[in-house]
């Protein structure tokens, strides 16, 4: 249908009113230009109270998601399927997911990194409500590695600012054993060899914690320690059997992956269980090796608080250390009767004193064995050796004068 006015484009009068998408425009039927508009209503965000807008402001002219978007949407939304996470999580997780994809630093990122992204959505929202889920896991469903994908996790961190909380041990302990094989029987598994969830989950959630309490756990990659407190827990439940199986059979036995440090966290943990079987009464009579300690391990973790005091030099027992060996504290007589008999029956209350000073401290692995690498001396004159006698200069006589606190600590690091 003709309509009156001209065209701004081309000058031409022959104008129509053209039904698009149930909206009357007016269009130049010479050069096909949009002359004007009617107004419609629809359900954007500026339409909740039913107000006419322009089409071109309205649902119908909103953007196309990118084939980026799209594909990094879906991988998002399977791989909560695949975790059977809720319906929410689905939904944090693509909220964030869309977010840095608006953030120009996730713009000119590689592809692979882009598939991460929503792998990294995923993670952080599962640790965000306190979901046990580990970086492990997610990188063996999106067969990525484990440093790219902590690159990307840790971008997206930062662009978002994002608080995410981190995983308690307990959790991390929880959510490895959940894939053991071990747990569920199978025809590769051998009877003896099969343990129950609840006590195998109890048994090594104690010996974590005695490990952490050991400085065992700081500074370390947690995968390798829970997989060798599983294993002593798991050969600590039925000792007679499983005693000759080592840690690798047991990895592969269990289908989860051996970490190379495992070994080491192993020895380790032997270590410490020795130290504390030499204080229970009841043991003392027996030579316990690395093996043999195994089967102690439920009464050592009951009484791990009294034993590791006993075992292991603590801070708070030290100040009974500053008296010189032969002087005694000065309510005690050294040369009495009682207490000469006493240390000759191995009583502990009496010749605690003694013992306690040959104990090593209980200090983290890394100052206890240090790795030091010695670098060669510059060529140079030969320096002639250091007698003792050489002169003292004023600018450095105050680093000899030691106060009673660093005596008392000199005393300390002598009887260690």
């Amino acid at each position: 249908m003709a309509a009156r006015g001209r065209c701004p484009e081309c000058g031409s009068e022959s104008l129509v009113e053209d039904a698009h998408y149930a909206q009357q425009q007016l269009v130049c039927a010479a050069c096909g230009c949009v002359v004007s508009e009617g107004l419609l209503t629809t359900t954007y965000t500026d339409e909740e109270h039913l107000r006419e807008v322009a089409y071109s402001q309205s649902t119908g002219q909103k953007e196309q998601l990118s084939r980026c978007l799209q594909r990094g949407i879906r991988r998002v939304q399977d791989l909560c399927k695949v975790l059977q996470l809720p319906a929410v999580f689905e939904e944090t997780a693509v909220s964030y997911f869309q977010r840095a994809l608006q953030l120009p630093a996730f713009h000119l990122v590689s592809l692979e990194k882009k598939e991460l992204l929503g792998g990294c959505c995923v993670f952080v929202t599962c640790r965000q409500h306190n979901w046990p889920l580990t970086m492990g896991t997610v990188c063996s469903l999106l067969y990525a590695k484990q440093d790219l994908f902590a690159g990307v996790y840790l971008s997206l961190q930062k662009e978002l600012g994002l608080s995410v909380p981190a995983l308690s041990l307990a959790d991390l302990v929880t959510t490895h054993l959940n894939s053991f094989r071990l747990l569920q029987p199978t025809a590769n598994v051998p009877a003896p060899f099969l343990e129950d969830r609840e006590k195998l989950l109890a048994r090594t959630v104690a010996i974590v914690e005695l490990a952490s309490q050991t400085w065992l756990v700081t500074g370390r990659h947690p995968v390798p320690v829970v997989t060798a407190a599983a294993f002593l827990a798991w050969q600590s439940l039925r000792p007679s059997p499983r005693l000759s199986c080592p840690l690798a059979r047991f990895c592969r036995l269990a289908g989860v992956d051996l970490p190379p440090p495992a070994h080491l966290r192993l020895k380790e943990l032997l270590e410490i269980l020795q130290g504390m079987a030499s204080q229970l009464s009841w043991l003392r009579g027996f030579d316990l090796d690395k093996k043999t300690v195994v089967k102690h391990i439920g009464d050592l973790l009951q009484h791990r608080v009294f034993l590791l005091k006993n075992a292991f030099s603590q801070q708070d027992g030290e100040e009974q250390q500053d008296t010189a060996p032969g002087q005694g504290s000065p309510g005690q007589d050294q040369g009495s009767p009682s207490s000469l008999v006493a240390q000759e029956q191995g009583c502990p209350s009496a010749g605690k004193q003694q013992c306690r000073g040959t104990l090593r401290p209980l200090l983290p692995p890394c100052l206890l064995h240090p790795r030091k690498r010695l670098r060669a001396a510059a060529p140079g004159a030969p320096a002639s050796e250091p007698t003792g006698d050489e002169p003292i200069s004023d600018s450095e006589i105050e680093q000899y004068l030691r106060s009673p606190e660093e005596i008392r600590a000199l005393r300390k690091a002598k009887a260690w």
